[in-house]
C-alpha cells in the first residue's frame, strides 16, 4: 500500500532496547494488541482519531506524512509492523500472535471488501488463489509463522496465540503487561480490560479503522470514497467452517503439510497451538 523508499525507511528505523513492536501477521490481532499496549503505557488514553496515529506502522507512516522518531505519548514507544523476523528492525522487542491460518484468510478477505476491492466483486475462492494460496516466500503467511516460531524462546520475544487471546483476555492483559515492564494495580487493569473488550472496541471502530490508510487506499486503489473500513470486526474463531470453500481449505491443509509440518513437524495448526500453550504455561 506504501511506496518501497517508504517501506525501506520503517525496515531501517533504529529501535531503542525498551521499544515495543506489534508484529503478527494481517488479521491475527494486531490492532487488539495495539490497544493493549497503548492503554497500558497510558492508563487508557483514547484522545487519538486512529490507533495508528500513536502506535504508527512502521512500513506505511513515513508515506502518510508521520515522523516515526516523534515523541510518543507514554512509554515505552511502541510500533506496528506485519513483518517477519528476518526483515523487521532488530534491537527492540516484540509481541506476536499467531492465527489459525483457515479463520486468517476469511477475515483478510472480508477486510478487503471496502480496501482493495468493491464487496461482491470478487468470490473468496479466486481472491485466495491469487494471494495467500499464491505467496510461499518470507512475507507470506507460511514465512512469517516459521520465522517467529523460531524465535519463541527469545527473552525479547513474546509469542501468542489469537485462540487463546480470546479465551482470556484478563490473562493476555497481565502477560503483556508484564513483558513491556508496566506494573499494573487494580485500575489501570480495570481500564485496559475495559477499553481492549471487543464491546467497547466496536463501539468505537472509528479510532481503529486506519482513517490515513484508508484514504490512502482510495486513491491508489479507485474506490469510493466513505466504505466502511472498519478494522474490529467479530473475529470469530473457526469462522472458516461457515465461509470457506471445501477446495480452498483442503488446499490451505496440504500448503500447511508442505510448508508447516515438513519443517516445523506439526501436522496441523491446533497441534501447533497446543505445543505454543504448553510454552507459555512453562
Amino acid at each position: 500500500m506504501g511506496t518501497e523508499e517508504g517501506r525501506q525507511v520503517g525496515l531501517n528505523f533504529p529501535l531503542q532496547p525498551t521499544d515495543v513492536v506489534i508484529t503478527p501477521y494481517g488479521k491475527s490481532g494486531t490492532t487488539w494488541l495495539q490497544q493493549i499496549v497503548h492503554g497500558l503505557r497510558t492508563r487508557g488514553d483514547m484522545d487519538f482519531d486512529d490507533i495508528s496515529r500513536v502506535v504508527p506502522w512502521l512500513e506505511t507512516s513515513t508515506d502518510l506524512g508521520l515522523d516515526l522518531h516523534a515523541p510518543q505519548r507514554g512509554h515505552p514507544r511502541a510500533f506496528k509492523s506485519h513483518l517477519n523476523w528476518y526483515d523487521v528492525p532488530k534491537g527492540g522487542r516484540y509481541i506476536v500472535s499467531i492465527r489459525d491460518p483457515k479463520d486468517a484468510l476469511v477475515s483478510a478477505f472480508r477486510f478487503g471488501e471496502g480496501w482493495f476491492f468493491e464487496p461482491g466483486s470478487i468470490g473468496i475462492a479466486e481472491w485466495a488463489r491469487n494471494g495467500f494460496l499464491k505467496k510461499r516466500d518470507k512475507g507470506s503467511y507460511w514465512g512469517h509463522l516459521i520465522s517467529w516460531w523460531e524465535q519463541r524462546e527469545r527473552e525479547n520475544v513474546l509469542l501468542l496465540c489469537y485462540e487463546e487471546m480470546r479465551k482470556d483476555l484478563p490473562g493476555l492483559v497481565r502477560t503483556v503487561a508484564d513483558f513491556i515492564d508496566i506494573e499494573l494495580d487494580d485500575e489501570l487493569f480495570e481500564i485496559v480490560c475495559r477499553q481492549s473488550s471487543l464491546d467497547f472496541m466496536l463501539a468505537h471502530k472509528d479510532r481503529f479503522d486506519d482513517a490515513l490508510m484508508r484514504a490512502h487506499s482510495e486513491k491508489i486503489a479507485g474506490l469510493p470514497a466513505g466504505s466502511d473500513s472498519a478494522k474490529v470486526r467479530v473475529g470469530k474463531v473457526g469462522q472458516h467452517r461457515y465461509e470457506l470453500p471445501p477446495e480452498i481449505s483442503a488446499e490451505l491443509d496440504q500448503i500447511w503439510r508442505e510448508e508447516i509440518e515438513a519443517k516445523l513437524g506439526f501436522e496441523n495448526y491446533d497441534a501447533l497451538r497446543q505445543a505454543l500453550v504448553e510454552l507459555r504455561a512453562h
